[in-house]
């Protein structure tokens, strides 16, 4: 969050009967290296747009599809896992991350309709599903599907480590390109429960 500055200038004219007060100029730094910005004073409090970085953007568009990926995989085990842990990390999973995809589909939406105005295109980036890590590919989605009880249980442990290993490596790389806050912060809440839930599933025992 970047501290936004008031420089007041006060203007004192000798042999004046009267005083003008000038409103002050709002200075706001930017990024490192970057140089500050004047602004209006009649902009600060308002909602001044700033548009997102591209890192931004690619992390919000392959999270998506990182998340979907996580509850087809998580809606497979009701029916087919054995361990009732498992069950339970499942629907943790469906639970938290189905919310978090509405988050950032709510995010995009927001992008797209202000970024015009902006002069920005609004277009959001293509999504390449090869390059993001820890995607399972369709022949492991397909064992998957066709396993059952302890078999399904190691399996989807498996898949659903190097799933969440994958999604903390986006996360963290955003972390240190980004520059939305609410990229950051979503990303920050990535990092939290997947962490907590890789450790979580580690410690499960399928004999």
């Amino acid at each position: 969050m970047r501290i936004v500055f008031v420089a007041v200038v006060l203007a004192v004219l000798a042999g004046c009967t009267s005083q003008t007060e000038d409103k002050p100029p709002i200075i706001a730094p930017q990024g490192p290296g970057e140089q500050a910005q004047t602004l209006s004073p009649d902009d600060f409090g308002t909602d001044r747009w700033v548009a997102p970085s591209e890192a931004d953007l690619k992390y919000v568009a392959r999270m998506i599809v990182h998340h979907k990926q996580a509850l087809d995989m998580s809606a497979l085990a009701p029916e087919r896992a054995q361990n009732e842990t498992v069950k339970g990390l499942a629907s943790r999973i469906h639970d938290t991350q189905g919310p978090e995809i509405g988050a950032m589909e709510q995010w995009q939406r927001q992008y797209a309709e202000r970024a015009p105005e902006h002069g920005h295109s609004g277009d959001l980036p293509e999504v390449d599903h090869g390059s993001m890590p820890g995607m399972a590919s369709d022949e492991q989605l397909a064992a998957l599907a066709a396993a059952r009880g302890a078999d399904f249980d190691r399996l989807f442990l498996q898949l659903m480590i190097a799933h969440h290993e994958g999604a903390l490596q986006m996360a963290i790389e955003l972390l240190s390109s980004g520059t939305d806050v609410r990229v950051e912060e979503m990303a920050n809440d990535v990092v939290a429960s997947q962490t907590d839930e890789i450790e979580r599933m580690k410690a499960i025992k399928i004999p």
